[in-house]
């Protein structure tokens, strides 16, 4: 009982509390605050389905990826409606390039070519793995066209085993084992 009271005793403070007026006049601000264009990048809920950016922001094995695509500023591009297909290198596909390959890429002064390189891992449209056909060639976002290989069950992108397909919200990741560099 005594417990119910402090509880009512203190909502009714608060409640005072909330209710006073102000002696303060308020002003008019002619400064407004920046506006924030984020695309689908910001919608996040419990219900609906990560989109590519989310999903790959989850993965601990695509910290560099997901480090290039905001260093290129594609995280909204690639967080809206799509559809995408996205060839995901793993951590181990960027170790594979050259020593200094990747920090030289996420330089400001690189964004362009680092954006050129990730749109060759981008395609519009949602390409299943399972609808892939041995010979088939597919233009990329940035140009360059990626050939599609199929040995038994295995598919093969550029000679990259996909070793795994993540469908989004806005489309499909294929995780693949090398970086895809356009020629």
């Amino acid at each position: 009982m005594k417990n119910s009271i402090k509880i009512l005793l203190l909502a009714c403070f608060f409640a005072a509390v909330g209710c006073k007026q102000s002696s303060e006049t308020p002003t008019e601000s002619t400064e407004s605050a920046p506006a924030q264009n984020v695309g689908q990048e910001g919608v996040k809920d419990e219900t609906s389905n990560p989109n590519i950016v989310q999903v790959a922001s989850g993965s601990k094995d695509h910290t560099t990826l997901v480090a290039a695509v905001k260093a290129a500023e594609l995280v909204t591009s690639l967080s809206n409606a799509g559809p995408f297909t996205v060839f995901a290198p793993t951590n181990a596909a960027f170790d594979k390039l050259p020593a200094g390959t990747v920090d030289g890429l996420l330089k400001p002064e690189k964004k362009a070519d680092l954006q050129n390189v990730l749109g060759y891992h981008t395609y519009v449209g949602t390409l299943k793995v399972e609808y892939m056909q041995d010979g088939q060639e597919f233009d990329m976002v940035y140009g360059g066209k990626v050939k599609i290989t199929k040995q038994g069950e295995k598919t093969f992108v550029n000679g990259s085993e996909i070793v795994a397909s993540i469908e989004t919200s806005n489309g499909i990741i294929h995780v693949i084992g090398d970086v895809l560099l356009p020629k």
